[in-house]
C-alpha cells in the first residue's frame, strides 16, 4: 500500500470515529441513556469534538497532533462510565473507549506517516551528507 493510500485510509479512519464520538454523544444523552429524563445538557459535550472536523477534512496536521491529546479527555470519561453505569450506559460508555481508541490510533498512525515520507528541508539534507 503506498504512502497516499495509508494517509487517506487514516484520515477516513479519524473522520469516522470523531463523527461516531459526535453522534453518540448526542445520542446517548439525549434519548439512549441520559441521566435525566429527556436528555441532560451533559449533550454539549460533543461540541469540542465538532472544532477538529474542519481540519481533519483538510488533512492539517496540527490538527491531529491537537487531537490525538483531546481524545484522553473523553476516553476517561468512557473508561469511568463503563464502571460505573448501568445497562445501557455502561456499553455505550465501552463504545466511546472503543471510539476514542480508534481516533487516537488513526491520528497517531496520519501524523506518523506524514512525518516519515515529508521531504528533509535543505540546510538539515546538507548537513548531513559527508
Amino acid at each position: 500500500m503506498n504512502k497516499t493510500n495509508q494517509i487517506e485510509m487514516t484520515r477516513l479512519l479519524a473522520l469516522g470515529s470523531l463523527a461516531g464520538l459526535i453522534v453518540l454523544g448526542l445520542a446517548w444523552e439525549m434519548w439512549l441513556a441520559p441521566i435525566r429524563p429527556g436528555g441532560s445538557l451533559l449533550a454539549l459535550k460533543v461540541l469540542p469534538l465538532c472544532i477538529p472536523l474542519a481540519g481533519i477534512m483538510k488533512n492539517r496536521m496540527y490538527t491531529y497532533r491537537w487531537v490525538s491529546l483531546m481524545v484522553w479527555l473523553y476516553f476517561t470519561e468512557g473508561a469511568t462510565r463503563a464502571w460505573s453505569d448501568r445497562v445501557p450506559g455502561n456499553y455505550l460508555a465501552m463504545l466511546e473507549v472503543a471510539l476514542c481508541l480508534a481516533l487516537f490510533t488513526a491520528c497517531a498512525l496520519h501524523v506518523r506517516i506524514r512525518l516519515k515520507n515529508a521531504p528533509r528541508p535543505a540546510a538539515a539534507a546538507e548537513s548531513a551528507t559527508p
